[in-house]
């Protein structure tokens, strides 16, 4: 029953609600008891107590007549539960509106705080009264003549307990209202505890489907703050595989074509043969020379895969080592210098001196290099011209690789680096499977810098390595 997230929460919440509120009920009843109804009875009790005094300060002959005193009590007495006592000098008893205290009338009392009064201090108490069976409110006022001499004292008293009887309602009152509070704690708890616990209900769902390779949906982000980075992660998730499924499918529809159109040309030769054309030397030695020039391709195709899963899981693992960028350059260029010579094109190396020595990976950096150059002879026609330009600054060290080729699309510059991408536009009997630039990147990448490309169609492209500024100047 309590296994659900909703679930414990809202029996928390209801639990710390039987656990606080039933307390602070009872701190509440016992503050309003001790610090409210207390004081404002002794206040009241005093305040009548003061009252009789004054009434009684002119008119001696009732501290020194009982029977005197006792009409009197009987004319002014204040309605209520509250007892009047008037008390001599002495402190013996004259008069009390209480009728039980006829047979202590002329005995001196020995009651808490009577002695202070009779010094001539005001006295507020609480006592046990054994005679009465319960706690008293007392107030003892003394009262004086002109002369400021001690009268007597009047004596204004309540039991506590008749007080308590007439709070009893209060306190049906109190307990009424806060278990209303403790019924609407509980319905905002589990308000609560959905509104938590709905979220990830979605997200524990969508990570199911995810999980069973279903289409996940994008989810809402609502809810707390750590919900919604929650969601933001599942959401996250679930666009990065789908992009991988994407192109996954997009990578073996790839492969299977590339793969497939050697595979038909080798077919169809071996066909042709079979069925005689291996009787004709001519014909023979041209399909033999076709068929070894799509095995070739093929050899191509299985390398450019390997290099997909293999060197790509290894740009990581650069061996740096210090590289005099100039002499490097240099010394790795002419392989490439030939192929545009061959290729009737023209070739530019523009190496400024003052190159720094940085750290880096040699072989790494110049297949990353030879991709660029290679993908420039590829596609720059007879008759142009591709040209390479190093440099260094404060924002670090550049190589450009330039040609004057067909340029790429503005629409295709953002899927140039995406692995197995073909430019639309180009040639289709162009040999490779797209992974040129998507491997160039990654190296480059590793070793912290970027590639960036800057192209025009029909002008040409250019292709800039940043290397960081941290790696020069060793």
């Amino acid at each position: 029953m309590f296994r659900s997230l909703r679930n414990r929460l809202i029996l928390t919440h209801i639990l710390t609600l039987l656990g606080t509120i039933p307390f602070w009920g009872l701190v509440l009843v016992y503050v309003l008891e001790s610090q409210f109804l207390i004081p404002r009875l002794s206040l009241e009790l005093a305040g009548e107590a003061q009252l009789f005094a004054q009434l009684t300060s002119g008119q001696p002959k009732i501290w020194n007549d009982a029977q005197y005193a006792q009409d009197m009590i009987a004319q002014v007495s204040p309605e209520g539960t509250a007892r009047v006592m008037l008390m001599d000098s002495n402190g013996h008893l004259l008069a009390s509106s209480d009728p039980k205290d006829s047979d202590r009338i002329g005995t001196v009392l020995d009651i808490p705080g009577l002695q202070q009064a009779l010094r001539g201090a005001a006295v507020n108490l609480t006592n046990y009264s054994e005679r009465l069976h319960g706690d008293v409110v007392d107030v003892f006022m003394p009262v004086t003549d002109s002369s400021m001499q001690i009268l007597g004292v009047v004596r204004m008293s309540h039991r506590y307990d008749t007080v308590a009887q007439e709070f009893i309602q209060l306190r049906f009152w109190i307990t009424g209202i806060l278990f209303i509070g403790m019924l609407l704690g509980a319905g905002l708890g589990y308000k609560m505890a959905v509104w938590v616990s709905h979220p990830i209900s979605r997200v524990t769902e969508a990570i199911s489907d995810l999980a069973q390779n279903e289409q996940a949906i994008q989810l809402p982000q609502d809810g707390p703050s750590e919900i919604q980075q929650l969601v933001y992660a599942v959401n996250t998730l679930s666009n990065r595989l789908h992009v991988l499924d994407t192109g996954r499918k997009q990578i073996l529809a790839s492969v299977v074509h590339e793969i497939g159109r050697p595979l038909a040309a080798i077919r169809s030769a071996l066909q042709l043969l079979t069925r005689g054309g291996k009787n004709d030397p001519e014909l023979l030695d041209e399909m033999l020379v076709g068929m070894e020039s799509e095995t070739v391709l093929l050899e191509n195709l299985l390398e450019d895969m390997a290099h997909l899963h293999a060197e790509i899981s290894s740009f990581q693992q650069l061996h740096r080592e210090p590289i005099t960028l100039k002499s490097w350059l240099a010394a790795s260029l002419p392989a490439w210098q030939a192929a545009a010579q061959i290729g009737q094109i023209s070739w530019q190396l523009n190496l400024p001196d003052g190159l720094p020595v940085i750290q880096a990976d040699p072989l790494r950096l110049k297949q990353a290099l030879g991709n660029l150059v290679d993908n420039a002879l590829k596609f720059t026609p007879p008759g142009g011209q591709v040209s390479l330009t190093a440099g260094a600054g404060q924002s670090g060290i550049w190589i450009q690789v330039s040609d004057t080729g067909p340029g790429i699309p503005q629409a295709e510059q953002a899927h140039i680096f995406t692995p197995f991408y073909r430019i639309t536009a180009k040639d289709p009997v162009t040999k490779g499977m797209g992974l040129g630039l998507s491997i160039a990147r990654e190296i480059i990448a590793a070793h912290g810098g970027t590639l960036e490309v800057s192209s025009r169609a029909g002008q040409g492209s250019q292709f800039t390595i940043r290397l960081p500024e941290s790696l020069g100047n060793l």
